[in-house]
């Protein structure tokens, strides 16, 4: 339960001058108490989500927010013209412009290292920040030092509330999603634990686990703990630095603040990339947080035996949705779940092993 509480050579870098006829000073952005001093500096990694990243800098950059801040967004080879964007409508905004999809955490990592405030604020492409945000999460940080990471409440573009935190995930919670033994019943009450006990969406709380979609960390804290482990390529990094962060300092949800987080935009255009590596992402968080390796080599080979058995289940299931005429959203996810199981199975199970 929650406890309540009171520069890489490797990329191009661009950061261009404000073009003639342009906005060249929007109303809000940076100096706004003329310190020289930057208190956050918010650090964004994207890949094809243009018209989402626009939203969020537009939330950021063209509404106070009662802080000095500084923009950095590191862009994943987008194919959708997304750094272009950000270069011609942003360029108050440090770009980086990487040749290939380098993943989430080198991404943020590249942000992170140029950032010069005294925060790092890690957030999603596709959020939206409402005014005055950023006043509240350094106001609640200065005045709690001994605080590693802060994550505010999320909810989703309908206003529903989204899961802020969760717990640790277990060896047992998650073999419950193993399908050879889900019916069981055997690690339920694990796996019940881990997704669904303990989320309380009011109240100031120290938790376990932080959803890597917004986070703010003292820059001390950031340098210190290690920033992300660059050997996640997509998910499961933000249980891991939370789990790293978290042995030396409190991580606590702040329900007084709220983003808007879409959620999933970039995963859902790319499921082969995002399922695969999710797998992957578990057994390398399971290793490093101490499990012995004859209970890790017995996981591998649970998943490796039930992964046909769940590639069989989606192709059914999408084939009976495609033949009833079901939602078209759903046949898509089925589709998706199909393409990630067969990607899984035949060019990354190698690399699961090696995890």
């Amino acid at each position: 339960m929650p406890q309540l509480l009171a520069p890489p050579t490797d990329a191009l870098t661009t950061r261009p001058r404000v073009p003639a006829g342009f906005r060249s000073q929007r109303p809000f952005y940076g100096h706004e108490s003329g310190s020289r001093v930057v208190d956050v500096s918010v650090c964004i990694a994207n890949w094809n989500c243009r018209d989402y990243l626009r939203g969020c800098l537009e939330s950021l950059l063209d509404v106070p927010h009662g802080v000095n801040l500084e923009v950095i967004v590191v862009d994943n080879a987008s194919s959708d013209g997304a750094a272009d964007m950000v270069a011609r409508e942003f360029p108050e905004v440090l770009l980086v412009r990487n040749e290939k999809n380098e993943g989430f955490a080198r991404a943020s990592n590249q942000a992170g290292r140029r950032a010069t405030g005294r925060y790092v604020f890690f957030l999603n492409n596709d959020t939206v920040v409402p005014p005055l945000t950023l006043a509240q999460l350094v106001g609640f940080a200065d005045t709690h030092p001994q605080i590693g990471m802060i994550g505010p409440r999320l909810r989703d573009g309908q206003g529903k509330l989204q899961i802020s935190y969760r717990r640790k995930p277990t060896l047992r919670a998650l073999l419950h999603r193993a399908a050879l033994l889900r019916w069981t019943g055997i690690f339920r009450q694990a796996y019940d634990d881990y997704r669904r006990d303990g989320f309380r969406p009011n109240g100031v709380c120290r938790v376990e686990v932080l959803m890597g979609a917004a986070v703010l960390m003292p820059r001390a804290v950031f340098d210190k703990c290690g920033e992300w482990d660059e050997g996640f390529r997509f998910g499961v990094e933000d249980v891991e630095l939370s789990d790293r962060v978290g042995r030396d300092y409190a991580l606590v949800h702040l329900p007084g603040v709220e983003i808007i987080h879409f959620g999933r935009v970039s995963s859902r255009q790319n499921a082969n990339f995002v399922g695969p590596n999710l797998m992957i992402g578990y057994v390398r968080y399971l290793r490093k947080s101490g499990v012995s390796r004859a209970k890790l080599t017995a996981y591998k080979l649970v998943v490796t035996l039930d992964s046909p058995l769940q590639l069989l289940g989606k192709s059914f299931q999408y084939a009976w949705r495609r033949l009833t005429g079901a939602e078209k959203r759903k046949a898509e996810k089925s589709r998706m779940a199909v393409h990630s199981g067969w990607r899984f199975l035949t060019r990354e199970l190698g690399r699961f092993w090696q995890a």
